[in-house]
């Protein structure tokens, strides 16, 4: 069976397993035989990324002896945080394929020439979250980054909050800023992306399954969906 590794670039278990589903459950959606999705939790680091010091915590850590025992045995590997940290340093260790759900994403919804927008909770990491879309040549097509208030991790224990506080950092993407298509930010805003993608009328894409469809094509592995026919 084809074995994906899903690595979480930060400490939390309970974020591993909720990526870790969500690409089940996108896999699961779109091919016959899909394949086997297993997660694995950085030894070291933060809870959430919430600042530059996370983040290149994270790139070492994605790059830990363990990790690459891991993703020596996986025929895929997805990086789920939005900045991608450490998968340059990644793809020049491994011979499979390798994507994040920063770049996967942000591609995803500037298909066709789209305005997009991005809504996270992260203000800290505004500067790296612009600077990574125009690493990508997609910077005339972005909106800009609308943020939630308060504390991310104290935000993410609570789901329903959540939820309503990125649902108002989408409004604004969409009346503000004239996004086409609005990213979730954040392999930690998972499951708030899926319900997201239920209440706006445009493409509100979560990055896990957008990630998953790269991976997909990266590997040439069935066939995934149409980017209209999936929008979380």
């Amino acid at each position: 069976m084809t074995r994906i590794l899903l690595i979480n670039p930060n400490t939390s278990t309970a974020t591993t397993h909720m990526m870790a589903g969500i690409a089940r459950t996108y896999f699961a959606s779109v091919m016959a035989g899909p394949p086997s999705v297993v997660g694995a939790t950085v030894p070291q680091g933060a809870p959430m990324i919430v600042d530059e010091h996370d983040l290149a915590i994270a790139a070492e850590a994605v790059n830990d002896p363990q990790i690459i025992a891991l993703a020596a045995l996986a025929d895929g590997v997805i990086v789920g945080a939005f900045g991608d940290p450490g998968i340059d340093a990644l793809r020049a260790r491994l011979d499979v394929p390798v994507v994040g759900i920063g770049a996967s994403s942000v591609r995803e919804a500037a298909t066709g020439g789209r305005r997009f927008g991005i809504a996270t909770t992260t203000p800290r990491l505004a500067d790296s979250i612009a600077a990574n879309v125009r690493k990508l040549g997609l910077g005339a097509h972005f909106t800009g980054a609308r943020f939630t208030t308060g504390d991310p991790l104290a935000l993410g224990d609570a789901p329903a909050q959540l939820e309503s506080s990125l649902a108002g950092a989408v409004q604004a993407c969409i009346e503000a800023d004239g996004a086409q298509a609005v990213v979730i930010g954040g392999g930690p805003l998972g499951e708030a992306a899926q319900a997201l993608g239920e209440r706006f009328s445009i493409p509100v894409i979560g990055p896990v399954p957008a990630a998953c469809r790269a991976l997909l094509r990266a590997m040439r592995l069935g066939q995934a969906r149409p980017f209209r026919e999936e929008t979380t």
